[in-house]
């Protein structure tokens, strides 16, 4: 992990494209800005996890036979 010390509005760049300024420092938390490319998702780490448990539950999941859904639309 690379650790960098940033003070109020001191940024730091990632790539060519990704910066992030340090908005305010209060007492136990930071506000954080990040300036990204919209094809980039930016993500609570918390919010990130849920994202991808959810992915994984939906690969996982049955996808019923074809016959089932000929059945449903059939005409009468």
């Amino acid at each position: 992990m690379l650790v960098f010390t940033r003070k109020k509005d001191e940024s730091l760049i990632i790539g060519t494209d990704i910066e992030v300024t340090i908005l305010s420092i209060g007492s136990g938390n930071v506000k954080v800005g990040i300036n990204a490319p919209r094809n980039i998702s930016v993500h609570r780490h918390e919010v990130y996890e849920a994202i991808k448990r959810e992915n994984l539950a939906a690969a996982q999941s049955q996808v019923p036979k074809t016959d089932i859904f000929k059945n449903l639309f059939k005409e009468k």
